[in-house]
């Protein structure tokens, strides 16, 4: 006898062996055994989830004469009529290649014929898809109104293909993927059935690779079988899927993430070299990136990814390097190059180019890359970054104040040298990094105006009274009228320079008079004015008179 593929082999030939889909082996049974069979049904999902073996098992029992718990029991006369290929109360039709509507019209005259030997003739249409618009209309009314021997199930993988009117007449059933831990027990059964030795981690990368389809496992397990003589591993596994090395992808991975794009180009050239495509090296390096992301937010993660200890302490040990930002950004990035190798007529390049993207956070102006290098920041502060002036600093060990510093004014200095250089601050904070963004702004504004001697520090009153102006919300319009206000003193009269002659008008009313007047006083200023000056004075006359004013005891000298 010819040898059998395991997923033949080993096909369901009961509802008890059907791997999941026990809502739809539910309710078959239940139509079984109260006698209420449909007269047409729709089995759609993913490929290898079932279905052409469901339908067949549906075929059999409803033929049985004594099922079992729904199932055909597979002695009777009619099941043993039913397990011959020649019989012909089940007909098994591929609409790929019958799809025209000569077929269906010959379909349609067959199916008036009563079964043979049991007591409904099943007529099952894989890829049912494939029909075209004319097959359809032509099966049409049969499908509807089949005579009461006729059952038809029909299957398919792409149900939105399917006229709404052929979907309306079907009892339709959505076959879903098979989880990974009932694809390893499938395998793991078939192997002990076989007499074949595994290693669990062997098993579960095939179940990885079958991607909740039951054929392609079992499809790979056998090559895996058969590439092994002796006791099937992982790295046997790994050689028949044609992946790199797993320590090969764990180390490309780990660069990318350390942002050592040199090294990990480098790398990614060795494994190309050794012949492995470049579509199987970016899902391999997706892989593993999905096991760093179980392995960063699961808890149960060493049962989900069931690697070897050493394997799993290796994904643990890179996945402290990287936050979740950064690995969801390395994610998309390499996700984007995977779609875009079937328009790339240079995979290689695709590739790398997607690599330094994703090594070089800094040239990405994405929100991702923006979160991911701040906390990079944020982690080397934690652990004590250095600074040649400060040494080392943390949250906990801030850098100490400097001395204050004093400006340092030339005696003659040219007017636009002093406007245009920036001045130091009279008292300084000692540069240090914690401080907030509102006080640096702060200082940033208050570092517009001269220092001034007297006993009100004229540098801060402005910005104070900004701050004060934002903080109050029944002053808003206040705020937006006062912020592009230049400012300067006469003496310990502060004024306020508009070159908008509104907005005169606007300060000047009484109730935003009185509110100035009493924000100014609890800053020590007892007297103010809000002048317009026209957009005629240059910064080079305004630095003059600007250094005039505070500055009225010196001689200067201008040139």
């Amino acid at each position: 006898m010819a040898y059998l593929a395991f997923y033949r082999m080993f096909r369901p030939t009961t509802f008890d062996e059907v791997v999941r889909q026990e809502h739809i082996v539910r309710i078959l049974k239940n139509q079984i055994e109260s006698d209420k069979v449909g007269h047409a049904y729709l089995f759609c999902g993913p490929r290898g989830t079932g279905k052409t073996s469901l339908a067949k098992i549906f075929a059999r029992a409803i033929n049985c004469e004594h099922p079992v718990n729904g199932s055909p029991c597979g002695k009777c006369a009619s099941c043993l009529a039913l397990a011959d290929p020649s019989n012909l109360d089940v007909c098994e039709i591929d609409a790929a290649s019958n799809n025209g509507v000569d077929e269906m019209r010959d379909l349609r005259e067959k199916v008036q014929y009563p079964p043979v030997g049991g007591r409904y003739k099943v007529y099952i249409i894989d890829e049912v898809h494939m029909l075209t618009q004319s097959a359809f209309n032509a099966v049409l009314k049969t499908l509807e109104e089949p005579p009461r021997h006729a059952v038809f199930i029909l299957a398919t993988t792409e149900p939105q293909k399917i006229p709404a009117t052929i979907l309306s007449r079907c009892m339709r059933f959505d076959f879903k993927l098979i989880p990974q831990a009932d694809l390893e027990n499938l395998i793991k059964g078939v192997f002990e059935k076989t007499g074949k030795q595994y290693e669990p981690s062997a098993v579960s990368a095939i179940a990885r690779a079958g991607a909740g389809s039951a054929r392609d496992s079992l499809s790979i397990a056998d090559m895996c079988a058969s590439y092994s003589r002796g006791k099937l591993t992982y790295d046997d596994v790994n050689a028949v899927l044609g992946g790199a090395e797993w320590s090969e992808i764990a180390e490309v991975s780990a660069k990318i993430l350390q942002e050592d794009y040199s090294s990990a180009i480098s790398l990614i050239e060795h494994i190309l070299s050794t012949g492995k495509g470049v579509g199987v090296l970016l899902k391999d390096m997706l892989s593993f990136l999905n096991d760093l992301t179980i392995v960063k937010v699961c808890k149960n993660a060493r049962e989900i990814i069931n690697r070897p200890d050493e394997t799993y302490n290796k994904i643990e040990s890179i996945a402290q390097i990287a936050d979740g930002h950064k690995l969801l950004r390395v994610t998309e990035i390499l996700t984007a190059a995977e779609n875009s190798l079937r328009y790339s007529s240079n995979g290689r390049i695709t590739l790398e180019t997607a690599v330094f993207k994703a090594a070089m956070p800094q040239s990405d102006y994405d929100i991702d890359a923006l979160m991911g290098r701040m906390a990079a920041l944020e982690r080397k502060i934690a652990e004590g970054a250095y600074t040649p002036e400060y040494g080392s600093v943390t949250p906990q060990n801030p850098p100490k104040p400097q001395p204050p510093k004093t400006a340092q004014i030339p005696k003659k200095a040219h007017p636009a040298e002093f406007v245009s250089s920036k001045p130091e601050l009279v008292e300084d904070s000692g540069g240090n990094p914690f401080e907030s963004v509102e006080k640096q702004t702060e200082i940033a504004v208050q570092s517009k105006i001269p220092p001034n001697i007297s006993g009100v520090d004229k540098r801060t009153v402005f910005a104070k009274f900004l701050k004060s102006l934002r903080t109050t919300h029944v002053n808003k319009m206040l705020f937006l009228l006062c912020m592009d206000l230049d400012h300067e003193f006469e003496g310990d009269k502060l004024i306020l320079i508009t070159d908008n002659e509104a907005v005169p008008g606007g300060l000047n009313k009484p109730e935003n008079a009185k509110f100035i007047s009493e924000a100014l006083a609890e800053l020590g200023v007892l007297d103010y004015e809000v002048r317009f000056r026209a957009r005629g004075e240059s910064d080079y006359e305004r630095a003059v008179r600007t250094l005039k004013e505070n500055f009225s005891g010196t001689d200067i000298d201008i040139k």
